[in-house]
């Protein structure tokens, strides 16, 4: 199994498996891989250092012990990245906690909303489909939207 870096034209990283490096490039061709965060297929492969294990062929240290190494490994994410990632991770997270609970009322949303505010129905968390001109009118009535760009893997039931 062959664990790749990943990142989409948007920029966000992520992690694929695949069986071998053809299997990459073949998924990869046909436009089968995707972004978890925008769905957006252009994918390109990040340089990545291979973990290999090879202490046992050393026959000393990378660098004394008195003198730690200046540079970290290649194989070690820069600041930068390591920040991109947790950034996405958090936002995933987010988006999952808003999947679990609220609920889907689909292209009802604006209807709904407005049942909620004005009283007519028990209030709840709500999720759904409102174009920009309906997320507008709903705020001039003083109902507060946010749109939220949901993975499209994401949509339908979640588990």
């Amino acid at each position: 199994m062959k664990v790749l870096n990943l990142r989409c034209a948007h920029g966000h990283l992520f992690e694929g498996w695949f069986a071998s490096e053809d299997d990459f490039l073949d998924q990869n061709g046909a436009g089968l891989i995707e972004c978890p965060m925008c769905a957006d297929k252009v994918v390109t492969r990040m340089p990545s250092a291979p973990r290999l294990n090879l202490s046992h062929a050393r026959s000393e240290p990378a660098s004394p012990p008195d003198k730690p190494a200046t540079t970290p490994p290649a194989s070690q994410p820069t600041v930068e990245v390591t920040r991109e990632v947790a950034m996405q991770a958090m936002f995933m997270h987010a988006v999952r906690q808003v999947l679990e609970k609220t609920e889907d009322v689909g292209h009802r949303f604006p209807e709904e909303a407005r049942r909620i505010h004005h009283g007519e129905i028990e209030p709840r968390g709500i999720r759904g489909q409102a174009t920009p001109e309906e997320r507008a009118a709903l705020a001039d009535e003083g109902i507060e939207v946010m749109a939220l760009p949901v993975p499209e893997g994401w949509k339908g039931p979640t588990h």
